[in-house]
């Protein structure tokens, strides 16, 4: 009689397969039981790999964004002018938000996480290499603004797009092509373009 042996999932599997949960549901809608269930493996296994759903959560959130905002800080370390380090910015994070989906909505659940702890540990782990490219790129961008709102405008400018898209759909003036990313990203940085001083030397 032959047995049957369930292949034992590896903690990169487990990762990619509990990040549409916690992008559906956020970090208080999901049980360590509801993850191992999905991922097809035994509370006690999932118990080895991560010893509570925290450090499962927190893996979980970088393991989603790693490549995305690796990809990211490159283009922000890049050569080229900071005007062309800020389009290409831009364009790929508006390609992101727009293709990548359980990305976005693991924004949403960070942007709404009420737990001081947990709060901290993301940002420190996950968003403040990227935020801290943000600001020198923002440094570099005009001496007559805080780099610090700078960035965050750099940021909500486009996150804002598609985070409101459910009800962006529903307000007066909506056009389907303003769901495209590369018309998204042309329009944030025609803005931004109106806003920095041309008189700004690289």
């Amino acid at each position: 009689m032959l047995q049957v042996v369930a292949k034992r999932k590896t903690r990169e599997e487990i990762l990619e397969l509990s990040v549409p949960l916690f992008a559906r549901y956020g970090y208080d809608g999901v049980a360590m039981r509801d993850i191992a269930s999905t991922v097809g493996v035994t509370p006690a296994a999932l118990y080895y790999h991560f010893p509570d759903k925290e450090n499962l959560y927190l893996d979980v959130v970088a393991y989603a964004f790693e490549e995305r905002l690796a990809v990211l800080k490159k283009i922000l370390a890049g050569g080229g002018s900071p005007r062309q380090r800020l389009e290409e910015f831009i364009t790929e994070n508006a390609r992101v938000m727009a293709t990548d989906k359980n990305f976005i909505r693991l924004m949403q659940w960070a942007a709404l996480d009420s737990n001081e702890a947990r709060l901290q540990k993301l940002s420190h782990c996950v968003f403040k290499d990227l935020f801290i490219a943000i600001y020198h790129l923002a440094s570099e961008l005009d001496d007559r603004y805080d780099p610090h709102l700078l960035a965050i405008s750099i940021i909500g400018l486009v996150y804002f797009h598609f985070e409101a898209g459910a009800t962006r759909h529903l307000m007066p003036g909506y056009l389907p092509h303003q769901d495209d990313p590369q018309v998204v990203a042309e329009h944030v940085i025609q803005l931004l373009h109106d806003s920095i001083s041309e008189t700004v030397t690289y």
